[in-house]
Parts: structure tokens; C-alpha cells; sequence
């Protein structure tokens, strides 16, 4: 192959992370000769019947992710759920396959790493029109949330989409009654409201679902008081008996956060409040003990001045 059609193969190669599909190259003016021989000469490395990478190092992830679409259909394939979140910036959310949807009336075919879901349509202008066909972080949540192999990990999904600023609560809201999921429907919807309601972490949503089961009254939640040092963000608090509960995660104990909730604490203790202090490990592995002490706390209708440490 000449020099010319080299440089012409890289430059489409460029802005997709070294990869090129068969049809890019033969609408560029290459034929399969061109491509067999610059494979056969160990320049480049074919990865499926459709995708040239113009190199024979290992695929990077964004170059799967065009291999991913390519094989299973330029026309009909976009990455999405929890992929399409991992390209728009998802952090600390684990999952190595590509998932993919394609419209149900379409034959697909298997690529290793990849997980094609058939939907039964798309929702307008879902699919960004540039770089790899993906779909936008609000229907991708909602897709994740329906494609997940458990309610907790459906709500850590949507969650995180939305503490991470990929998307607004009003549009994941507006998502999820666009989106017509197989799975967990009304678990979804029950999420997604409460995510609108003001809910920014999987422990507050645990803790005000255990709440309503209990039978307890509905709290308040992100209630905003004032204090010396400011503004104060209260977790959950029920204005019938003064009553404050603090949902905490691994973040509370780093670096100089014991010492500011422990300010904050003190602060709502001579204010009058009772507090509560539960953990999300300690929710998720002693639930019944630390709603055992929200519920005793409910009974003792005087005002109390005590402070009760979860420890999970």
C-alpha cells in the first residue's frame, strides 16, 4: 500500500482511537486488497469482520467501544447502561463488559465482551451524534437500573449518575417514564422520585425506605440549619420530636471530616436535637437494630438531649 492511503487510513484512525471499520476505509478509496495486505505485512490487525485496528497493539477502551458498535451494526448499535455512563465520566462503578442496545426486530450477532440488549424503541434524539454512537446519561441510567442484577446495585446506578453531575434529576425523571424497562418498574420509578424529592446518597434512599416499611413518619431530608460555622446540611430529621438522623459514608472519616461532624453534631445537640448516627455499612449489615433505636427514639416524645453513635 502506498503512503498515501496509509496516512488517509491513520487520519480516520485518529479520533477513534486507532480503529477504522471496513466501510470507513473503502468510502476513503481503499479495497479489501489494500487491507489484506497491510494485515498480511503485520502493519495492521483485523478485530471481527468489520473493524481495522491500524496498529497490532492491544484495543484501548474507546477503540472496543467502536469495535463494539461495528461489529454488532453501525446502523442499529449504540453503547449503553453503564457504558454509555463510563463514557461520559461515570467514576467508581465497576463493570468491564460493553452493553450495547439495538431495536428488537434487528438480528444481532455475539462479539466477545459485549452485551447486546434488544429495547423496543429508542426515545428521540437519545443517541449523541458525535463520537461513538452513545446514548445520553438519562436514558443510559435508566437502561442500567433495568439491566442490573439487583435493586441495590439499580439504585447505586441512578444515584451516582446523578451525585456525579452526568445528568439532572428532571431529566433521569423524565427518562424513566420514556423509558420502558422489562424489569423492576415500579422499584424504578420509586427511586428515580425520590431522587427528584432531594435523596443524594444510597443510604439516605435505604434508610427512608426502611422508614416507610417500619411505618414510621415520613422525614424531612436535606433540611438546611444555621450555625456558627454556616450552613448546616441535616441528612433526615423529623420535626415532631426533634429528631436528627445522619447518614454517614466512608468520606466521614477521612482527614479532617471526624472533626467537622463532630462540630456539626455538638452544634445540633445544644440546639435541642437528638442525633442519630448510622453508617451505610452498619445500615446495610445491622438494619433492624439501628431502625430499633429510630423507632425508640419516636416513642420518647420529651425533649432528650442524648446522642446515640451507630457503629457498624
Amino acid at each position: 500500500m502506498d503512503r498515501e492511503r496509509l496516512a488517509t487510513a491513520r487520519r480516520l484512525a485518529e479520533s477513534q482511537d486507532g480503529v477504522v471499520s471496513r466501510r470507513q476505509l473503502y468510502a476513503a478509496g481503499l479495497s479489501e486488497i489494500h487491507v489484506r495486505r497491510a494485515v498480511e505485512s503485520g502493519r495492521w490487525q483485523t478485530h471481527g469482520r468489520h473493524t481495522v485496528a491500524v496498529h497490532t497493539a492491544p484495543l484501548g477502551v474507546m477503540a472496543q467501544r467502536w469495535r463494539a458498535v461495528w461489529e454488532v451494526g453501525e446502523s442499529i448499535a449504540a453503547i449503553d447502561g453503564v457504558t454509555a455512563l463510563q463514557a461520559a465520566g461515570l467514576k467508581g462503578y465497576e463493570d468491564d463488559r460493553i452493553h450495547l442496545s439495538a431495536k428488537h426486530n434487528h438480528n444481532t450477532v455475539t462479539s466477545r465482551g459485549v452485551t447486546v440488549h434488544k429495547i423496543i424503541r429508542r426515545v428521540p434524539d437519545e443517541v449523541l451524534a458525535t463520537g461513538v454512537p452513545r446514548v445520553r446519561p438519562a436514558v443510559a441510567a435508566v437502561r442500567a437500573a433495568h439491566w442490573a442484577v439487583s435493586d441495590r446495585q439499580a439504585a447505586l446506578v441512578l444515584l451516582m449518575t446523578v451525585q456525579q453531575k452526568l445528568t439532572a434529576p428532571a431529566l433521569l425523571a423524565a427518562a424513566q417514564r420514556s423509558v420502558r424497562g422489562r424489569t423492576r418498574r415500579a422499584f424504578i420509578g420509586a427511586v428515580v422520585r425520590d431522587i427528584a424529592s432531594g435523596v443524594e446518597s444510597l443510604g439516605e434512599l435505604d434508610f427512608a425506605g426502611r422508614c416507610r416499611r417500619r411505618g414510621l413518619p415520613e422525614p424531612s431530608r436535606q433540611v438546611v440549619r444555621h450555625g456558627a460555622r454556616g450552613r448546616i446540611y441535616l441528612d433526615v430529621r423529623w420535626d415532631c420530636c426533634d429528631l436528627v438522623v445522619e447518614i454517614e459514608g466512608a468520606h466521614h472519616r477521612e482527614g479532617l471530616n471526624v472533626m467537622m461532624d463532630n462540630l456539626r453534631q455538638n452544634a445540633l445537640v445544644l440546639a435541642g436535637d437528638r442525633v442519630l448516627r448510622i453508617d451505610v455499612i452498619g445500615l446495610r449489615l445491622e438494619p433492624d437494630l439501628f431502625l430499633d433505636q429510630v423507632a425508640a427514639a419516636h416513642s420518647h416524645t420529651g425533649r432528650r438531649f442524648d446522642v446515640f453513635r451507630g457503629h457498624g
